[in-house]
């Protein structure tokens, strides 16, 4: 009897395991039967923007995060599918920086060439998943919103590739209730120019607050104010943008902070992170991990040990990302499909992910933890056969990418990189990152 496998979720992580089984597939190996699930109108995950948010047309909660004018933050050489490179996408080598537009156009034309758009059920939403001990399977409850219609069906093994981008988490402080401004979460941001002119705080001192503020800055904010709880950025940015200590409370239009500073503010956008969340999954099965590299409970950082026949893809903290989910990708088709054996004793699994950990918590340099993750790529694609590609090349574009910040924190995107699959350097844009007010995939393309 053929085995039947439900991915949950179709963006980057869940296209990269529908690739690896089609790419067994065009290999001639007989694949189970792949039912991946959707709960949006089209793939892509958090690539795929909407402008909705709160509730999407179904009334359930958006899942994406995506804003508008969102370009990549790290170098596209350090993501690049190994098995389709951006030439072979676009008949060209393009600058090492896309917006969103491009970036959806290239993860799109993967899943096309392979043909996998048959497997996904769109608009359907999982609702509960529960193990089955005595049979050894899975049921899975999804509502197809289209029909609006309830089903419940069996699955051999269950792929988790919901992504932990989507469930914010909102802190509250004295004064929020009251606040004569509008308070948002990046979850629900979707456009800078909505706060040109605004004086902006961002709480936050990681990746959002940073892309988040330098999209409202491009787009004509009045001022930036962005507040860190241990440690500011500490890029040299605009002389309109300033970095305070702790935020206190905010009394009408005015923001308090712990160096005993204020600041009058028109918005408050919470950059404060995400959380894993399962909704459909009972305690048995449900992943409790922090934003890290080494996930909790995950041997190989991709199966549960509490119950091999559920994976999880795309759980880490993420320097890489693409063609990470690819690494896990891969792995977890050839471990469904009987080419890797996971070991039966559970303590041979739960060594494993202590020993990720120790090896995560061994540094906290930013160079050590890029290496680290490369090392885990490296050992899961020497295990399958994914195509082998240069990862430290990768790394060094990281590399660069991070003193390229450093040295110019408004102009990083505008440095070209090498890709590592193809060898060509990538041109350099042909408008400077704050000049291009126009991030559409066409203009984008243009020479």
């Amino acid at each position: 009897m053929t085995k039947r496998v439900a991915v949950i979720g179709a963006g980057p992580s869940g296209l990269a395991q529908l690739r690896a089984f089609q790419s067994a597939a065009q290999k001639g190996a007989e694949i189970p039967e792949i039912v991946c699930f959707e709960k949006q109108s089209n793939w892509g995950g958090l690539w795929n923007y909407t402008w909705r948010t709160g509730v999407d047309e179904n009334g359930e909660p958006v899942h994406g995060s995506m804003y508008r004018y969102l370009w990549s933050n790290g170098p596209k050489e350090g993501l690049e599918f190994a098995d389709y490179s951006f030439e072979e996408h676009f008949g060209k080598q393009i600058a090492s920086y896309p917006p969103r537009a491009v970036l959806f156009d290239y993860i799109e034309g993967r899943v096309l060439k392979a043909n996998v758009r048959d497997w996904i059920r769109f608009s359907t939403v999982v609702r509960w998943v529960e193990y089955d001990a005595d049979k050894g399977d899975f049921e899975v409850t999804v509502h197809d919103m289209k029909s609006d219609t309830v089903t419940r069906e069996r699955f051999d093994n269950v792929i988790v590739a919901s992504g932990h981008f989507s469930s914010p988490n909102v802190p509250e402080y004295p004064g929020f209730d009251r606040f004569n401004g509008r308070i948002v979460h990046a979850h629900d941001f979707r456009d800078a120019r909505e706060f040109e002119g605004k004086d902006v705080l961002l709480m936050g001192s990681s990746y959002s607050a940073e892309d988040i503020g330098s999209q409202c800055w491009k787009y004509g904010a009045n001022s930036i104010t962005t507040c860190y709880r241990s440690a500011p950025m500490g890029f040299d940015w605009p002389d309109n943008w300033e970095e305070k200590g702790g935020f206190e409370r905010v009394e009408g239009k005015t923001a308090y902070f712990k160096d005993g500073t204020t600041k009058d503010i028109d918005a408050i956008i919470l950059c404060t992170g995400y959380r894993h969340y399962f909704p459909f999954l009972p305690d048995d099965l449900r992943l409790k991990t922090a934003n890290r590299l080494a996930t909790a409970d995950l041997y190989k950082g991709v199966a549960y040990v509490h119950n091999p026949k559920l994976f999880y893809l795309g759980m880490q903290d993420q320097w890489f990302t693409f063609n990470m989910f690819d690494a896990q990708a891969w792995w977890v088709r050839d471990a469904i499909m009987g080419r890797i054996e996971i070991p039966a004793d559970k303590q041979v699994l739960m060594a494993d992910v202590a020993e990720r950990e120790a090896r995560e918590e061994a540094s906290d340099d930013t160079k050590y933890a890029i290496k680290y993750q490369a090392d885990y790529i490296k050992e899961l694609v020497a295990e399958t056969d994914y195509p082998s590609f240069n990862v430290d090349g990768a790394c060094e574009a990281f590399f660069e990418w991070k003193k390229h910040k450093s040295e110019n924190i408004m102009g990083f995107r505008n440095n070209s990189y090498t890709s590592v699959i193809t060898g060509t350097e990538a041109p350099v844009h042909h408008t400077p990152w704050k000049d291009a007010l126009d991030d559409s995939l066409e203009v984008y393309l243009q020479n």
